[in-house]
């Protein structure tokens, strides 16, 4: 299954270029599991600008989390339980309870799946503005040192 996410997820840069690096950071921040990191790392391969490329990525994962965000909100604890189960909410309530909003920097600059905390901020109702600018903070850096070095590592190879 997640091969063929992943193959669509590439298509979708291919044909689409910018937009589709918008639906995959976006989608990815609340529901699917393929990262735009791996498209942002590439993104001269698939002809995109850098600077672009991380805009367009933290664009959609700040809009994505949003919308993670109400759909925790919305939703509540049982939907989260049927797609992600009980160990990551007890994961996530950890998470909030250690660090608060800095768990958002923290799952938006490391490999922690983000879209389990934009679901909980929502479901343990933290402010909508710490959260969206926590998810800011912690992505951008990330996108941007991703991005820069894919860039170089393309230079090295010759890609």
């Amino acid at each position: 299954m997640f091969e063929s996410l992943a193959e669509i997820a590439e298509q979708m840069v291919l044909d689409y270029g910018y937009m589709g690096l918008f639906l995959i950071s976006f989608t990815e921040s609340f529901i699917q599991p393929i990262i735009p990191d791996i498209f942002l790392a590439s993104n001269t391969i698939f002809g995109l600008n850098l600077t672009i490329s991380v805009l367009v990525a933290i664009t959609g994962s700040v809009l994505g989390g949003y919308v993670g965000y109400m759909l925790g909100e919305k939703l509540g604890e049982d939907a989260f339980l049927k797609l992600f189960g009980e160990k990551n909410y007890k994961r996530g309530e950890a998470l909030f309870k250690k660090y608060g909003v800095w768990g958002v920097v923290i799952a938006g600059f490391t490999p922690v799946p983000y879209k389990v905390v934009a679901w909980l901020a929502g479901i343990f109702e933290m402010p909508i503005k710490p959260f969206l600018i926590a998810t800011f903070v912690g992505k951008l850096p990330r996108y941007i040192i991703v991005a820069y070095f894919g860039m170089e590592f393309g230079k090295i190879f010759g890609l």
